[in-house]
């Protein structure tokens, strides 16, 4: 990832406005793009929460955050010896950076924070993740996407482009308005579903395992033979053999490759009604 560096006024006006936003909670801010219109890159990254990204007919990046510190009951806002909390500490600590299109979003440790925001409908390249105590979703943009996620699932809706998606524990679930033909993608899990919608007209090498589940699709899938995998290992003159249980296939004649895997999970490739 390229570190973003303070280039301009512009951009340190940005983190001052940034600073004040978190210091006086208040819950959204607007982050304007050094170049409107053209190609940007987002990357959005927290710890606790969950994460949700919309494209609209706008130029800039806006961004709605909610810390749920303080929404705890009246038992947690007592403190020893009978003592009360004044005030709730409820702040969405969020640094947000913008420089030459790019802009970085992240939040604080030891803080579950949600985030919303809404993004140009223009082409863009977005790196999205988050580790505990939320989901991503996103829909309504195009371009190039890479989303991560451990504990939370994954839900992409009507976008196009390309997609890498990844998590651990969690469905993920891609809906494609229409794909790049050149792109290669990946979808995995360890424990959840796998459900892609791709248009009628794609064209694909497809590479999927679904190692306690099954794997079903709209589409006609011509799948190749593989014979298993034999190695040498030549310290002690003895043969190996590695039988891999993938499932090699073309769609309309083969193109990028298209790999899904799951473990504890289905695979679903769906065709655009």
């Amino acid at each position: 990832m390229k570190t973003i560096k303070i280039a301009s006024v512009c951009v340190i006006v940005m983190l001052l406005t940034t600073r004040l936003w978190a210091q006086n909670n208040e819950k959204q801010m607007t982050v304007p793009l050094s170049s409107p219109g053209k190609p940007y890159k987002l990357d959005v990254g927290l710890v606790d929460g969950s994460i949700t990204v919309i494209g609209y007919e706008g130029k800039a990046v806006i961004i709605e955050a909610q810390s749920e510190e303080g929404k705890k009951g009246h038992d947690d806002d007592r403190g020893p010896g009978g003592m009360h909390r004044i005030g709730a500490n409820n702040n969405a600590d969020i640094n947000a950076e913008e420089n030459n299109n790019e802009i970085n979003v992240g939040g604080s440790l030891g803080r579950k924070t949600n985030l919303v925001l809404k993004v140009p409908q223009n082409e863009g390249s977005f790196k999205i993740h988050t580790v505990n105590n939320g989901n991503i979703v996103i829909s309504n943009v195009n371009g190039e996407l890479e989303v991560s996620n451990v504990n939370g699932s994954i839900k992409i809706n009507n976008v196009s482009g390309s997609v890498v998606a990844n998590t651990v524990n969690g469905p993920v679930v891609v809906t494609f308005k229409s794909i790049d033909p050149k792109a290669a993608m990946a979808f995995s899990t360890l424990n959840g579903n796998i459900d892609v919608t791709f248009p009628a007209g794609v064209k694909a090498n497809v590479k999927l395992k679904a190692d306690r589940g099954d794997i079903f699709t709209d589409f006609d899938v011509v799948t190749d033979q593989h014979k298993p995998i034999v190695t040498h290992n030549d310290s002690k003159g003895m043969y190996s053999l590695k039988v891999e249980d993938w499932v090699y296939g073309k769609i309309d004649g083969g193109g990028p490759e298209m790999m899904m895997k799951t473990t504890f999970g289905s695979i679903y490739i769906r065709k655009v009604k």
